[in-house]
């Protein structure tokens, strides 16, 4: 027997091979005869009336955190992106389903659904404890904006490419002061991705600890720092001239910020429980997904 009795399904928006899963999903859960809501945006892109009466219920992200023992993910890691933020404070464990591109959180191939999550409902699987960061922008003294990352928080110029001035400070202590493009305060999971192409280091995800990469720094001295997990950064954003500076986070919220204006950030205090398969290996992932080199000997 197995603990998961409600499982949710959330597909990727507008991805017709997300939709095509979804369907294949819902056929094998009603096989096994599992309990499954459909998140409500999801449930529209099916347009198959008996499927989606086959579900318990249509419910919206905070209901399927309430109700649910495990979410089912169908997409790519945009979309786990998106269930992490909307489902880590209810502590519902995630299983993700590769229907996007690159697919660092997204494990299971969609010729394998049906053998991966067999294993997973009969409780062979990897689990990983990940967490997520909060943001704040105070603006004399008082907070204008929140949002929280799974993966990253950036400072940029905006619409136009333009240097910002900005300091650092980790646990009220000045680090740094900096002329660049801007910089990546990024989670070990955020770490594969917009982390990486600015020059980041990769961290195993289980690590406690941020890390905070400048974007073209003006200064070559300026490198990629790593800092304990439980750290609060503060970027206070300087003078920018012509530039227009925002911090987004995950790609996803954006918040205009000016001259003065903190940006602090700390780790989520509720954690995220990834699941994978059993045979899930991070290194493995990395070689095949960043194309590094395998075995130089062979038996």
């Amino acid at each position: 027997m197995t603990h998961f009795s409600t499982i949710g399904l959330i597909g990727h928006l507008n991805n017709e091979r997300a939709v095509y899963s979804i369907k294949l999903l819902i056929r094998f859960l009603q096989q096994r005869g599992k309990n499954f809501v459909l998140e409500a945006e999801t449930a529209a892109l099916i347009r198959d009336a008996s499927m989606v009466k086959a579900a318990r219920r249509i419910m919206d992200m905070d209901s399927i955190g309430q109700v649910c023992d495990l979410v089912i993910v169908v997409g790519g890691d945009g979309s786990l992106l998106r269930a992490a933020r909307a489902l880590a404070k209810y502590h519902v464990p995630l299983l993700g389903v590769n229907r996007g591109r690159l697919g660092f959180l997204t494990d299971i191939t969609p010729e394998d659904i049906e053998l991966k999550v067999d294993e997973v409902l009969s409780g062979n699987y990897k689990a990983e404890l990940r967490f997520l960061l909060d943001m704040e922008v105070k603006r004399n003294g008082a907070i204008i904006a929140t949002a929280d990352a799974f993966n990253d928080v950036v400072l940029h110029p905006g619409q136009f490419i333009h240097m910002l001035q900005f300091e650092i400070c980790v646990d009220g202590v000045f680090v740094t002061s900096q002329r660049s493009d801007g910089v990546i305060v990024s989670t070990p999971t955020g770490s594969t991705a917009y982390s990486l192409s600015g020059g980041g280091p990769l961290l195993h995800p289980t690590l406690d600890a941020i890390v905070v990469v400048p974007m073209n720094p003006h200064t070559l001295s300026s490198r990629p720092i790593v800092v304990a997990g439980d750290s609060e950064i503060t970027i206070l954003v300087g003078e920018h001239n012509r530039a227009e500076p925002m911090v987004t986070c995950d790609g996803h919220s954006h918040v205009d910020v000016q001259t003065g204006d903190e940006i602090r950030i700390r780790k989520k205090p509720q954690l995220l429980q990834l699941l994978h398969p059993q045979d899930y290996n991070f290194y493995e992932r990395c070689r095949s997904k960043l194309g590094w080199g395998g075995h130089l000997l062979k038996e």
